[in-house]
């Protein structure tokens, strides 16, 4: 029987890069934001390249559900599925997720709005994701009676093998040192999206090193004050990383 992983991450947060680590697996397949076309058409949020997201995926979360629920693709062993916490709009159906082993990634909020805010310079709480990803968290630990996965991207970067290798150990699979490195260049399994958000991931062969801390006084007010809001979601996932 497959194995589908769940990871619940916000952007910024070498979501893809481990996306990369897994897809270079001989045993997995993966998906990229598979409902972010479903996200973007119900919110009408201004994402850049929405039109051609909307065009490159299903917009009816029902019908995404359905392609999780179904065959793995080719058959896989193990699904990675890469999905981003603020896609999930709370009338989206969550039923889906107790046949994954959900698993969550995090990075600290400075670090994320530090480098959301490159790329798309008005930003909101909600945008990052974190308080919708503590509270898939939370029902997940309801779910389990236990605290599911979590692991930090700066633990990652610092320590790839030992991390990943505690990482896969929770979700009871193999570590293959596969995920440590893999070839630069575009995937056919990147979201259409890639263009804008995947540059340096593309010319990535393996994590990069440790990022330099991020000073919170060099920020605006308003992103110092979403950063400020994040905080506790962030902690109080990061109290369980692995």
């Amino acid at each position: 029987m497959s194995i589908r992983i769940a990871m619940w991450s916000g952007p910024r947060n070498i979501s893809t890069a481990m996306m990369r680590a897994f897809e270079n697996r001989a045993d997995t397949a993966v998906v990229d934001e598979p409902f972010y076309a479903a996200y973007l058409l119900q919110t009408g949020v201004d994402h850049p390249m929405r039109d051609e997201v909307l065009a490159s995926q299903s917009t009816d979360w029902r019908a995404v559900v359905g392609e999780l629920s179904g065959p793995t693709p080719d058959g896989a062993a193990v699904w990675y599925q890469k999905h981003m916490t603020h896609h999930m709009l709370a009338d989206f159906s969550l039923d889906w997720t107790a046949d994954c082993r959900n698993a969550f990634l995090i990075r600290a909020p400075e670090a994320v709005l530090a480098s959301y805010t490159v790329k798309r310079e008005n930003v909101t709480l909600a945008d990052i994701g974190v308080e919708r990803q503590r509270e898939l968290f939370e029902r997940e630990c309801d779910r389990l009676g236990a605290a599911p996965p979590v692991i930090d991207s700066a633990d990652v970067l610092a320590n790839p093998r030992a991390t990943l290798s505690k990482l896969c150990a929770a979700l009871e699979i193999e570590f293959s040192e596969r995920m440590l490195r893999w070839p630069a260049g575009k995937r056919d399994s990147d979201g259409v999206w890639a263009p804008v958000w995947y540059d340096a991931v593309e010319r990535s062969t393996e994590f990069g090193p440790p990022r330099a801390a991020v000073d919170i006084k060099d920020m605006s007010d308003n992103v110092r004050r979403i950063a400020d809001a994040a905080r506790p979601h962030y902690e109080r996932l990061a109290a369980h990383k692995l």
